[in-house]
């Protein structure tokens, strides 16, 4: 979690720098005041070049002087959390915790950089329980506001996590995690009159509008969405110098500004995209005739009547900048969905239960070209069940070993034969009829030449 580990450095500063409230030797003060210094020096450095082992190794050795001093185990866990150790991190926090006196001001420091150690293991519950008990001893603890947010997220509370993120602003209002999660948030938790608002000042709603529609809602999201997305840097980078009418700039001069896209802005975004998106498909193999007639995985066309992305264009067209294949070209059929996958799923099941066994096509041929029945005649007399997909593909299935009628077991007697061909230890099972027809010589088959059926039932 990029923010933790930024408030993990200010508030572990914080806890280094803050006088053990134990009475420490002149030996262990010097020993603690050189690890300091050897973790400042490289918190200076270029993030790449960073190398905490000297700190760590003397935090070590002042351990060894006093090893229930808090000061230094949480300096300790500090390092070992900076360098991603997270079981040594939280062995040092928890055996500080064990230390600490009740009047000790790092209890919401150890239980949120305990919230870290088990975000980062993605074991929210236990992160947010420790959070939880950070903001018990600090309601003000920035980190852990700010996991705690994070996790709403995760768990779908959105609209509670901005609230917790607007708690982390006021007691921070440069932090730059809680800000960006909150922006993220706005059509989420957004009032009619914050919407109304966000849309003047994009321009995309007149001075005197006074209501917010749900078509004005669903404007202002792909506003926000396209801003989140990078949008304004992406017209910046097509542009020498950006026309002024697609942008607007909140607070400018001051920390908190922040661009907007205006409608202008958003509809040349659009086109650019679109115009970008032709190139990209092209380079993935797609021939320029069928470009704007790609669909997306549900079956809806990439572009609009004007050439511009749809939503799931845009993700279409995404995913091919990373060379993934997300469209499908005018011939190709639909996927199935979730539930048809599961209803064919539970399908062949059940057929499986009754003692069906899946044979490909070419095994079909091969039994079709031992007795000369059509499918139809297989599926009527001889037990053969076809599952059609959904775009579709057809699977085979024929009943597997004995059966009381003969007609039924002829299907896999033969497959088996073909199987047996290609690999060893495949069984033949006995099956009287085929083997009856076969005792007639090559000329005598089970049905017609002519049109497949039996010849006698």
């Amino acid at each position: 979690m990029p923010y933790a580990k930024l408030i993990l450095c200010n508030l572990f500063l914080c806890a280094l720098v803050t006088p053990s409230l134990l009475a420490q030797t002149q030996q262990l003060s010097d020993c603690m005041a050189q690890g300091k210094n050897e973790f400042l020096q490289q918190e200076q450095k270029i993030l790449s070049r960073r190398d905490y082992e000297p700190a760590r190794r003397t935090f070590e050795r002042c351990l060894q002087l006093d090893p229930d001093n808090e000061d230094t185990l949480l300096s300790l866990g500090g390092v070992a959390l900076t360098q991603e150790k997270l079981d040594d991190a939280q062995n040092y926090f928890l055996r500080a915790l064990s230390y600490m006196p009740r009047t000790s001001p790092y209890f919401s420091y150890t239980y949120s950089m305990l919230g870290d150690i088990s975000f980062k293991r993605q074991q929210y519950t236990q992160a947010f329980n420790y959070y939880e008990q950070s903001l018990r001893y600090n309601k003000a603890n920035v980190n852990s506001l700010v996991g705690k947010g994070l996790i709403l997220e995760i768990q779908g509370r959105k609209k509670e996590a901005a609230e917790v993120y607007k708690v982390a602003l006021a007691v921070e209002p440069l932090n730059i995690r809680a800000r960006e999660q909150l922006i993220s948030l706005e059509p989420i938790y957004f009032t009619d009159e914050e919407v109304l608002a966000a849309l003047k000042q994009r321009y995309a709603a007149l001075p005197e509008k006074e209501t917010v529609s749900a078509a004005d809602r669903e404007l202002f999201a792909k506003l926000h969405s396209a801003e989140q997305r990078g949008g304004l840097d992406y017209l910046k980078s097509k542009y020498k110098v950006l026309p002024p009418d697609y942008v607007v700039t909140l607070f400018q001069g001051t920390d908190f500004a922040r661009e907007l896209l205006t409608v202008s802005g958003y509809t040349a975004l659009r086109k650019q995209v679109g115009q970008d998106a032709v190139s990209v498909f092209q380079k993935m193999g797609v021939p320029i005739k069928d470009v704007f007639d790609l669909r997306d995985m549900t079956g809806n066309k990439l572009f609009l009547s004007d050439s511009t992305l749809s939503d799931g264009g845009f993700y279409a067209y995404n995913e091919a900048l990373r060379g993934r294949k997300a469209f499908l070209l005018p011939h190709e059929k639909l996927p199935p969905t979730t539930q048809e996958k599961q209803k064919i799923a539970a399908r062949i099941e059940e057929l499986e239960k009754n003692g069906y066994t899946e044979i490909s096509r070419k095994e079909l041929a091969a039994v079709q070209t031992a007795t000369n029945c059509s499918e139809e005649t297989m599926r009527q007399y001889m037990g053969l069940y076809v599952l059609t997909m959904p775009d579709g593909e057809k699977r085979f299935f024929v009943p597997y070993g004995r059966t009381a009628d003969p007609h039924k077991g002829v299907p896999y007697y033969y497959v088996a034969r073909y199987r047996a061909q290609r690999m060893s230890g495949v069984r033949i099972p006995q099956n009287s009829l085929a083997e009856m027809y076969e005792s007639f010589g090559e000329n005598y088959k089970l049905c017609s030449s002519v049109d497949g059926t039996l010849l006698i039932l």
